[in-house]
């Protein structure tokens, strides 16, 4: 390299050096930003804070989010606390003065701010103008408001954020349940403490170690001491235990007097360790139950051809008497994937026949293809088996171009029966407007099934539900969220009272005849229970598979 080209060079390295050392001041800013929101420098942030100012540094969204994030993180620190006060609502303020349009991250910064501060009504009063921002608020922007006033005990203004969160579409979880539900023992609302408990158990299910100690807590007051009726009817106690689908009737406390609170295991059959109460496979209520039939029928007439799906339904409603649905096509189709598979129909016949032998000598019904029908009568040895399904009225097949889905979840929850398929249906559930409730018709209604070496397994409905449960006679149990494959060594809250069992000592003699709706989800119960295994076995002529199918338009 000559002379002139070594100049050349450290001419230009000496160019880039000053153009990396000659930042702007706005990416000087946004650098040393960024550094002090990594190690949440809160002293540094505001250090660079003034001196932006000082300097007429244009300040954007962002770097007045990050120094509201800062500011937010300080206040839990005593010693910084007031600084970071002073800061936070100076720079919102600021932001407000420089027209910059804050986000919902903004408000709910600024809303934890004002908790920290003790101002519940300024956090709430922002995640109500938050739509002047057009902006949406979430979960977050509306927690600082309802937990400050929880700490202080202010339940009406607490209720005044759950109402304005269930009026914008906002859902509670376990955390702001639990801080509603203790502020109410603190003031002794108890119908708002049961209310609460049941929001748990329909939205959670099951609780964290902090939730189980404001409920333990509530039922050691003298508040809950005296909430409760003595002379609740019992006739209407069980029936709102049967419409709910069991494991609660939402009617109120029951009885008066002391709780006994212990935490017990369950043992496999769902008798409580503790008090002996036998708990139950929870189903969806009536009106979820309807809305879910609905919803399922409304979108197989969108998708079939409306005749088709319609005939069916009037069918089904001549022909309600079914306690079973297969699924003959996810059942003939286990494990066909190999190089002679084909439908089972053995395998499928195995199925029929186990359920009728299960079930009272009542036979299932089995939805199939029609072209899927037409093949196996075609082969001798099958058609025998088909004509025999025909004659005890084991068959409906579904026509041509349909999808047979819609057929057999739609009949499984029109007649509260149970579904054999190892489907888990997840298409179903994104297309299922408003049916948050699906997993847990699913637990209740579905059977699972496995071939394992030409046998049968059935793997029949769990005989409990996992899920706050509320008895007839007023006890309460619930479980405490634990990962664990060993559900025996999961504890429990049992919570009972003596004057509870008198209450209704004659629910059980009460008469529900002429009520068959009513006795159904207990009848299904009952028909778990009176299995000696939860799984059936049989033995099976061939090794199936899941296949999904649908059927050509041809």
């Amino acid at each position: 390299m000559d002379t002139t080209q070594r100049l050349n060079a450290t001419m230009t390295m000496a160019t880039n050096k000053k153009k990396k050392t000659n930042k702007t001041p706005e990416i000087k800013f946004q650098f040393e930003l960024n550094s002090c929101s990594k190690s949440k420098d809160f002293r540094g942030a505001i250090s660079l804070y003034d001196d932006a100012v000082s300097n007429n540094i244009r300040l954007n969204q962002h770097h007045l989010n990050t120094l509201l994030y800062l500011c937010s993180n300080a206040v839990t620190n005593p010693s910084l606390k007031q600084l970071a006060l002073d800061y936070g609502f100076r720079i919102f303020n600021h932001m407000s003065s420089l027209n910059v349009i804050p986000n919902e991250a903004t408000v709910a910064t600024v809303a934890r701010l004002a908790a920290a501060n003790g101002d519940g009504d300024r956090a709430f009063e922002l995640v109500k103008n938050i739509g002047n921002y057009n902006v949406a608020p979430r979960l977050r922007t509306y927690d600082p408001a309802l937990f400050c006033f929880c700490e202080f005990l202010d339940s009406d203004k607490a209720y005044e954020v759950e109402e304005h969160m269930n009026s914008v579409g906002v859902s509670l979880e376990e955390a702001e349940i639990a801080a509603l539900l203790k502020v109410s023992a603190k003031k002794g609302r108890a119908d708002r403490v049961y209310r609460y408990l049941h929001k748990l158990r329909s939205d959670v299910r099951c609780v964290g170690e902090l939730t189980a100690t404001v409920i333990e807590e509530w039922f050691q007051s003298d508040e809950a001491r005296e909430a409760g009726e003595e002379d609740l009817d019992v006739r209407r106690v069980r029936e709102g235990v049967l419409r709910n689908g069991g494991g609660w009737h939402g009617l109120g406390w029951v009885g008066k007097g002391d709780w006994v609170v212990s935490r017990m295991s369950v043992d496999g059959d769902g008798i409580c360790c503790g008090c002996g109460e036998q708990l139950v496979c929870v189903d969806i209520d009536d009106v979820e139950m309807e809305k879910f039939a609905l919803s399922i029928a409304a979108l197989a007439v969108e998708r079939e051809v409306k005749t088709h799906f319609s005939e069916f339904q009037g069918w089904l409603e001549k022909h309600d008497d079914y306690e079973a649905i297969v699924d003959g096509a996810n059942v003939g189709l286990y494990q066909q994937n190999f190089a002679d598979g084909g439908f089972s129909i053995y395998q499928l016949d195995d199925v029929v026949k186990e359920l009728y032998d299960q079930r009272g000598k009542k036979w299932p019904l089995v939805i199939l293809h029609n072209k899927r029908v037409r093949g196996l009568m075609e082969n001798p040895s099958s058609r025998k088996l088909v004509e025999e399904w025909i004659k005890n009225g084991v068959l409906y097949t579904t026509p041509n171009g349909s999808n047979d889905d819609w057929y057999w979840l739609y009949a499984a929850v029109k007649l509260r029966g149970l579904l054999v398929t190892n489907d888990e249906m997840r298409d179903h559930i994104f297309e299922l407007i408003g049916s948050n409730f699906f997993n847990q018709w699913k637990e209740r209604h579905q059977v699972h099934y496995t071939f394992v070496k030409g046998n049968l397994k059935l793997q029949m409905p769990p005989l409990y539900s996992l899920v706050i449960q509320e008895s007839e006679k007023g006890s309460w149990h619930v479980p405490l969220a634990l990962d664990t494959s060993n559900e025996s060594s999961r504890p429990w809250l049992c919570i009972t009272r003596a004057s509870a069992d008198d209450a209704v000592t004659a629910s059980n003699d009460v008469n529900t005849s002429g009520n068959s709706h009513l006795d159904q989800p207990l009848k299904l119960v009952d028909d778990v229970r009176s299995l000696d295994s939860q799984v059936i076995e049989k033995n099976s002529s061939s090794l199936t598979g899941k296949r999904k199918e649908r059927s050509d338009s041809s």
